[in-house]
């Protein structure tokens, strides 16, 4: 068995979706460029979540952005965990801040933004942003940087 996927579980096997919110099911593999910083970036233009409120589907395209540290994402687990949002009820900003929460948890990155581009509902469009820099080092810095010059186009 290749050592790069030793332990991924969902790679390679057929596709099996959770009802709910599910972070469990995200995984990692070890990153072969720790010593670069360089981003990584994912696109769900597919994001769905119920509001909390009236349990009405709320869309959205979702970008996830990256400096991985030693750990990074497998992109399999990262589509079935966001998927698992499709019934789950929470505000676009709960969303937004979760998603990077978790990812933050698992891969300990040196810095990680989220971005929730939610279709409008009602006539108003929400674009929740959230960000983090590992504490104490440059990425703390240009977590405010950005956050601080933040713009949505």
């Amino acid at each position: 068995m290749n050592r790069e996927v030793e332990g991924l579980q969902a790679l390679g096997k057929k596709t099996e979706y959770k009802s709910d919110y599910a972070p469990e099911v995200l995984e990692t593999f070890m990153n072969k460029h720790p010593e670069n910083d360089y981003w990584v970036q994912f696109n769900c233009p597919e994001f769905t979540s119920l509001c909390p409120i009236t349990g009405q589907p709320d869309f959205a395209e979702i970008k996830i952005m990256y400096i991985p540290g030693e750990k990074m994402v497998e992109s399999k687990s990262l589509k079935l965990y966001l998927f698992s949002f499709r019934n789950h009820g929470d505000f676009h900003e709960d969303c937004v801040n979760v998603i990077m929460k978790d990812l933050v948890r698992l891969m300990d990155p040196k810095y990680i933004e989220v971005i929730g581009l939610f279709t409008p509902r009602g006539g108003i469009s929400i674009y929740p942003y959230a960000n983090y820099g590992r504490p104490g080092t440059k990425f703390e810095a240009l977590a405010e940087q950005r956050l601080m010059n933040h713009t949505f186009k």
